[in-house]
């Protein structure tokens, strides 16, 4: 028997019922409220939390039927286990409270010793019940300290630069995220864009995500704006060597872990770009003239090898010309019959030139929502447009 002391609410309309129990239950240890009728249990429930409630049925103003309907219809009182006792004893009765969510049903007169061990059982279910609350409620919390600390990670708002459209989309699964983007300021008139997808999903691929993104960010930041030496984009884009480097070395026999990434340097006034595809699934590059060329992996994947070298690859962004860049989420949405959205149906909405780059990102979302036919993604989510004005 639990030695834990309860607050029992005990609901009857004869006062020697009550006295009998109560007294019984503070042999028990616990705290006893009694409440003669129906509506004044309701009352006492609205007034303070009770651990359990032994309740009659036949009680003028509001019986115990209509009680037991209001405790299930209240999410706070939900959960609080009822035990019935009463004089009817008929299989109808019983049936009908235990449709109605009554934990347990004693006939009068009770059984002492009956009546004590489902007490103690029902208490011991309802904390522990209390325990995987507390315990859940906790878990979310810290959950929601992650989301907020990930959002921190990625830019509170995009450059606006003369000549330049950039949008951005993070739609996380989950309440963390292996995804992540970034776009930031470089000298000399230069923009960084990065967007990755680390491998795996829950807490374990938002912490490499966060690892990788700040080693990115860390190695590019080399080029700071107040440094008089002009850097090559080839400088910047070795932040990719580094970070596969720094992985390998010090996480990969740990982790096991590694990450799709694409990495560029946009020259603001000419519109060239140089990249790192690092085993990233290939943007998208719509030209304004027409056609839509993929920017091709040039290098592997980042944690996997240093082997194999990262090159560096180029392309011209014209007057009109968009650059998407996304994550495996995006092509690998999943319909209810199975069928991936595919990169081919993708390209379908670069046909129709967008009237910005937010234009073509809600497209695409709405797209990728329309396939799965649910707002609910079963992967992380993440877009970058770039368009030349």
């Amino acid at each position: 028997m639990t030695t834990r002391q309860a607050q029992i609410l005990v609901v009857d309309d004869n006062e020697d019922n009550r006295d009998m129990l109560a007294r019984r239950l503070r042999r028990m240890g616990h705290a006893v409220i009694e409440a003669e009728n129906g509506r004044v249990a309701l009352d006492r429930l609205r007034q303070q939390p009770f651990d359990l409630v032994l309740l009659d049925i036949m009680m003028p103003e509001v019986n115990g039927f209509q009680v037991l309907e209001q405790v299930r219809q209240v999410p706070e009182w939900r959960h609080i286990p009822v035990v019935v006792i009463s004089a009817l004893d008929d299989l109808d009765s019983v049936v009908r409270c235990v449709e109605l969510g009554a934990e347990d049903y004693l006939f009068k007169p009770f059984n002492a010793v009956l009546l004590n061990a489902r007490v103690a059982a029902c208490l011991e279910k309802k904390w522990l019940r209390d325990q995987e609350q507390a315990h859940l409620a906790a878990l979310r919390q810290e959950m929601e300290l992650g989301r907020q600390i990930q959002a921190d990670f990625m830019p509170m708002e995009l450059p606006t630069l003369p000549g330049w459209e950039i949008a951005a989309r993070f739609l996380p699964a989950n309440e963390v995220a292996g995804d992540f983007y970034d776009v930031f300021r470089l000298p000399d008139d230069r923009l960084g864009l990065l967007l990755g997808d680390v491998s795996g999903k829950g807490v374990g691929a938002a912490l490499f995500m966060a690892l990788t993104r700040s080693l990115l960010r860390a190695f590019a930041d080399r080029a700071r704006p107040d440094d008089p030496a002009p850097i090559s984009d080839a400088a910047i884009l070795d932040a990719v060597r580094l970070t596969n480097r720094y992985i390998l070395r010090h996480h990969q026999q740990r982790t096991n872990m590694f990450a799709t990434l694409f990495m560029g340097v946009l020259e603001v006034t000419t519109g060239r770009l140089s990249y790192i595809n690092a085993g990233h699934v290939p943007p998208l590059h719509a030209r304004a003239a027409g056609g839509c060329e993929s920017l091709e992996p040039t290098g592997p994947l980042v944690g996997v090898t240093e082997d194999i070298p990262f090159q560096v690859g180029r392309v011209h962004l014209e007057v009109g010309d968009c650059l998407l860049v996304y994550t495996d989420g995006v092509t690998e949405a999943m319909n209810t019959r199975h069928e991936l959205l595919g990169t081919e149906r993708l390209m379908t909405v670069l046909d129709r030139p967008p009237t910005s780059a937010d234009d073509l990102l809600d497209r695409i979302e709405a797209m990728v929502r329309a396939h799965t036919g649910s707002d609910n993604l079963s992967d992380d989510l993440t877009l970058l447009a770039l368009r030349r004005k």
